[in-house]
């Protein structure tokens, strides 16, 4: 399958792999690996993580193969730039992937979060893709291109390490991730902007807040892509999944067993960047930076 081509987004907690001809996808799975465990407080990436990352990426390249794929890009971005042991990681790529994994800049992390996001939903904007990951929130303002964009160290894996020890947390470990995000998010709507524009969310805090409010009884992208997602809902459940206990977090049908730690972390920054925009709702989209490396290959 000459025409194809296969992209690999490693973040924080998931890696995920695209395999699509640029019509179709023939392939998109995704394994949480949560490469970034820790990272925030040790400044080091894990074995045991790095070892999770390599039985997956040893999966992917079969699937790769399997296809025929020769044009691969993989994209490394928050863990691996943060930690001081990354060259353990990028050996580990370069011996089971055959290849060596890119660490992107934060422009350029953006500009792909950006593509792929937007691509779809008609129109020329003005668009802000909110793009929350596990070790970083990526804030993207444009129309056709990229206007303004900034990263934050406000993942929700790095949010849930730093303040949410207990499960559930606490009225007072609730109150510190609040105040950590609030300032952050201030921060990153200075530098954007925050005026008026269709508010859309990526990756996985937004997707399984959708499939959640959509009372789904299973995971499914086609109905959650490009669903909207009223700012009520997610006030509603950020409140309703930080009272939960791990188990009834669990019990949720669409919630992934790698996001049932870091859902809570992670609502609460969809709701706080939604109460600093005034937006009354946020379109969320299937399609990021996966699609968006995809493309670039394609191009």
């Amino acid at each position: 399958m000459g025409d194809a081509v296969a992209a690999i987004d490693c973040g924080t907690n998931s890696i995920r792999l695209l395999v699509t001809d640029g019509e179709r996808d023939l392939d998109r799975r995704m394994r949480i690996v949560r490469l970034g465990a820790g990272v925030d407080r040790t400044g080091r990436l894990d074995p045991a993580a790095i070892e999770r990352t390599r039985v997956a990426l040893a999966e992917y390249r079969e699937v790769i193969e399997a296809f025929g794929v020769s044009r691969i890009r993989m994209v490394a971005t928050s863990a691996s730039r943060d930690a001081a042991n990354a060259a353990d990681f990028h050996g580990m790529v370069r011996v089971t992937l055959g290849q060596p994994a890119e660490i992107i800049s934060g422009t350029e992390e953006a500009a792909l979060s950006f593509a792929g996001a937007v691509s779809g939903l008609g129109g020329e904007g003005p668009y802000l893709v909110v793009d929350i990951g596990g070790g970083s929130t990526e804030f993207v303002r444009g129309g056709r291109s990229v206007d303004r964009s900034i990263s934050m160290d406000m993942g929700c894996v790095r949010m849930t390490e730093r303040h949410l020890p207990t499960d559930p947390p606490t009225p007072e470990q609730l109150a510190a991730v609040v105040r950590d995000v609030d300032e952050q998010v201030a921060r990153a709507l200075a530098h954007v902007g925050a005026g008026p524009a269709t508010l859309v969310g990526v990756a996985g805090t937004a997707t399984t807040l959708a499939g959640v409010a959509l009372g789904l009884d299973r995971y499914d992208s086609a109905r959650i892509h490009h669903s909207v997602l009223p700012a009520a809902a997610v006030e509603e459940l950020a409140a309703r999944l930080a009272a939960m206990d791990h188990d009834a977090r669990a019990a949720i049908p669409v919630m992934h067993p790698g996001r049932v730690d870091v859902i809570i972390a992670g609502a609460l920054i969809l709701r706080e960047i939604i109460r600093q925009t005034g937006f009354t709702e946020i379109t969320v989209s299937e399609h990021d930076i996966l699609d968006g490396i995809a493309a670039s290959i394609l191009r």
